[in-house]
């Protein structure tokens, strides 16, 4: 899950180094390419504080057009507005409940955000990526390292932070190898949902979940330690060989990166982590974290509003909040969801959650599945968290990449996300389940 403001205009001051480069063809296979850019193009980039962007191609395919920002902000946020004021009308105990079940992880998200926003605006996922581009001999090393860099920070900073701050960021990397950027840019989308198995803030529906559990950070790591690990690995072993001949790669552009900033990003990131792992509740200690970094960073006039409102997004938040508090209701007027997965057993329950997370997105059907304690949650996790990658309707996650792909100056390899999505997820959701239940309790 994550909040943004899905298709806004105005590039944000963290993602929107290229918002205005044109998008390169697209190959028949749905790939994206892209081209390096000269020495001085890269130099004048440097200038600038960005990675080398390469020139535009002579022959730029058209975007397609916007959607007007009432259909993509203020109607959702209306409907889901509606949704809620209906739910506590309707049924004003069961409304409450469900909001006191959801709330939790939206303010939880909405701080870690803010901790992202922070971390790019120091310099620090630009300097790991231009590091391993820089230091990775082949495109087989590039592509394996920018895996495991998408998968810890989605664990320690929410999928949807990795979605938004490190997909552009991989596209700079691949650039500046001469690659085609696709094996790069769909392992992001891909690694950001498989791979937010790992603690309570790397996905909402963790903590949603999480809230019939009452186990700590700490406790739930060791839980699913294994199972990301399987995850991670599966995932990235599909991408990596059915894409292995777009790994490809000429040496990097030698192009010194601006110096990342140690200091407010860094200390806010590791203070959440720990956060996180140890408090049973880390809700309001991240968010106050992650608005005191801003705070800092907006005196000193390195962030601004604009950035803040984009990522924060909070008529996505409105539209997501209701509809989870609405199907959080029904959940708990209606046993239905309840008696199905009662009759369910660990591969069942893991099934149900991924085809309702393309139906519903997982965030509402985590609110709806876990509106009475679910007999299996950690199996239902897996669902809810791997089955996303079946489909771009699994999670914010997709919209977010979608939106951030094209900002970065290439075209969404959208297909080829989703047939590699439709292998990796019973491979990867097989081996997470068989490690959730060889370590204890599904």
């Amino acid at each position: 899950m994550r909040s943004g403001d899905v298709f806004g205009g105005g590039a944000s001051a963290c993602v929107g180094a290229s918002a205005g480069a044109s998008i390169p063809p697209v190959s028949r296979s749905g790939g994206c390419r892209c081209r390096s850019g000269s020495a001085r193009g890269a130099a004048r980039s440097a200038t600038m504080g960005r990675m080398p962007d390469p020139p535009p191609p002579a022959v730029a395919r058209r975007r397609l057009p916007r959607p007007p920002d009432w259909l993509t902000g203020w109607l959702p946020a209306c409907m889901g507005l509606g949704a809620l004021v209906v739910a506590a009308v309707l049924a004003p105990a069961a409304a409450r409940s469900a909001a006191a079940q959801v709330y939790a992880p939206f303010v939880l998200v909405v701080g870690l955000i803010l901790v992202g926003l922070v971390a790019d605006g120091d310099g620090l996922f630009a300097l790991v990526g231009h590091r391993l581009a820089g230091l990775a001999p082949n495109g087989t090393a590039l592509f394996l390292g920018a895996a495991a860099v998408t998968a810890v920070v989605t664990a320690v900073l929410n999928l949807d932070t990795a979605v938004v701050f490190l997909t552009p960021v991989l596209v700079h990397a691949a650039r500046s190898r001469d690659a085609d950027p696709t094996p790069y840019v769909v392992s992001c989308v891909l690694l950001a949902n498989a791979g937010s198995l790992l603690l309570p803030g790397s996905n909402l529906t963790n903590l949603i979940v999480l809230g019939h559990l009452h186990l700590s950070g700490g406790q739930f790591l060791h839980r699913m330690a294994l199972p990301w690990v399987a995850s991670v690995a599966v995932t990235t072993a599909v991408v990596g060989i059915l894409e292995r001949r777009r790994l490809r790669s000429s040496a990097p552009i030698a192009v010194p990166p601006d110096r990342a900033v140690v200091g407010a990003g860094l200390v806010a990131v590791v203070v959440a982590t720990v956060l996180v792992l140890v408090l049973r509740s880390p809700a309001v200690p991240v968010a106050v974290v992650g608005v005191a970094a801003v705070g800092l960073r907006w005196r000193s006039g390195k962030v601004d509003g604009a950035a803040v409102r984009e990522v924060v997004g909070v008529r996505v938040l409105v539209a997501l909040f209701g509809l989870a508090v609405a199907l959080g209701t029904i959940g708990r007027r209606w046993s239905g969801p309840s008696v199905l997965l009662g009759h369910l057993g660990a591969v069942g329950t893991t099934s149900v959650a991924a085809l309702s997370s393309i139906l519903v997105n997982n965030l509402p059907a985590a609110s709806l599945l876990a509106a009475r304690r679910p007999p299996h949650p950690f199996a239902l996790l897996v669902g809810l968290d791997i089955g996303p990658n079946l489909f771009v309707t699994g999670s914010l996650a997709w919209v977010l990449w979608w939106r951030t792909t094209r900002k970065a100056g290439a075209e969404p390899p959208t297909t080829r996300a989703v047939v590699l999505g439709l292998v990796s997820v019973p491979l990867a959701m097989a081996a997470a389940l068989a490690l959730v239940s060889a370590t204890g309790p599904t």
